[in-house]
């Protein structure tokens, strides 16, 4: 085969697979940073080879042997120099003894998600190292998705290599009955990662496409392996999410709120996959915080028009999601949904409680929906002031461009509706 065949075949397996391969590499080393290295030099000898000797029937397993190989040797030569180190001895002879089949590697991409999201970690470190281990994001890029310094990301990363090191963190899917509090910790980082994506919390840009990209190819990944009902309504409620990612904003950028969007540019293909998650979610009965958020995108999606929307059902959704995962963030979210089926006199009550017991007092959100209540009631000083304050604590530049629009035009009619997630939009 020719040179550029081979490079070409070679850079659509490390795409596709090469964080299968790690994962299992890193199983396999128990060492993030030789799995690493092996990883890359297994790849460097399949240029040559695979010109030479032709692409192997199972590329993937291939790629493993020779990065396993790869680290023995690294070992070896290690171990010739500090002898005196019974653990390198140890990993040596493990790592030469160790068994494994093609079978593995699926499951080891889950070991490594959990082993990611270990609740031993910092939780700031956690999503760092998902998006560089599991989705093979740069340090640059995650610092730029989160407007942090490449050296903070690396230092973060770095010591939670050190964590799992140390501290034996084993490369393993949670028993039974550790299953449903490491899962939730699995489920929150990529919830975090998604809601970064689709509304940033500071900065320029209103959206990062590449994050909430990650974030649903982990769901799906997670999904494939683990298919828990709180999985897919996680994965459902991103697809929903997403789909109205075309109608969020104007050409030139500007936001636009949930009932002002052209419902014809939503993904109608995620919004049928999405709410085929929620039903089939919703029939085990076992459902959870995120399975009830997604049911609740899910009556937005399906509504033609947003006059046509179900709010007597939203707000009971809400109802069940309160009781089950009790936040003023979703207290908020409810006063949106009853201002909508009772009028704003009774929304502005439920956030002023919010407001008067100290909750979400730094939250730009709270405010901006106090502002609009007070602005559909005529009470147009208060609204000015919410307005104000909301403007001044959105550190987001199209969300303070578009409070400050809403500034402007306290005298014309105008609508602000929170979406389930928490966002105007």
């Amino acid at each position: 085969m020719s040179a550029e065949s081979v490079r070409a075949q070679v850079e659509q397996v490390y795409r596709e697979d090469s964080r299968r391969i790690l994962a299992t590499l890193i199983r396999l080393l128990g060492d993030f940073d030789l799995a690493e290295e092996a990883l890359h030099e297994a790849f460097f000898v399949a240029v040559e080879r695979w010109q030479r000797d032709g692409v192997p029937d199972n590329p993937r397993t291939w790629l493993v042997s020779t990065g396993r190989f790869k680290a023995i040797d690294v070992l070896r030569r290690r171990a010739r120099f500090i002898a005196s180190q019974p653990m390198l001895i140890d990993q040596l002879e493990a790592l030469e003894q160790a068994d494994w089949s093609d079978e593995d590697v699926e499951d080891d991409r889950l070991r490594l998600i959990f082993t990611c999201c270990h609740p031993a970690l910092a939780a700031d470190a956690q999503v760092p190292l998902t998006l560089r281990e599991v989705c093979d994001l740069t340090t640059e890029e995650i610092a730029r998705a989160f407007l942090s310094a490449p050296a903070t990301i690396a230092q973060r990363i770095v010591r939670a290599k050190a964590k799992i090191r140390d501290a034996k963190i084993p490369y393993q899917v949670p028993t039974l009955a550790e299953l449903p509090e490491r899962l939730d910790s699995v489920l929150r980082v990529i919830y975090l990662v998604f809601n970064e994506g689709y509304s940033a919390s500071m900065g320029a840009e209103l959206t990062r496409e590449d994050l909430t990209r990650e974030a649903i190819r982990l769901g799906r990944l997670l999904m494939e392996l683990l298919p828990e009902p709180e999985v897919m309504g996680l994965l459902a409620l991103m697809l929903l999410h997403e789909s109205r990612r075309p109608a969020r904003t104007s050409a030139s950028g500007e936001l636009i709120v949930l009932d002002e969007q052209d419902r014809s540019l939503w993904d109608a293909s995620m919004i049928e996959e999405g709410c085929a998650l929620v039903e089939r979610a919703l029939t085990t009965r076992q459902f959870g915080p995120y399975c009830l958020q997604a049911a609740i995108a899910a009556s937005h999606a399906e509504a033609p028009t947003a006059a046509e929307t179900d709010w007597r059902e939203i707000v009971g959704l809400y109802d069940v999601l309160l009781r089950a995962a009790p936040s003023p963030v979703i207290e908020l979210n409810r006063a949106a949904a009853i201002s909508k089926r009772d009028g704003p006199l009774a929304g502005l009550t439920l956030v002023e409680g919010i407001l008067a017991r100290g909750d979400l007092l730094d939250y730009h959100l709270a405010h901006a929906a106090r502002a609009e209540f007070c602005r559909q009631l005529g009470r147009i000083d208060e609204a000015r002031a919410a307005y104000e304050r909301a403007s001044e604590l959105t550190q987001q530049v199209p969300e303070r461009r578009f409070i400050e629009a809403r500034l402007r035009e306290l005298d014309r009619p105008l609508t602000l509706t929170l979406s389930p997630g928490g966002r105007g939009d």
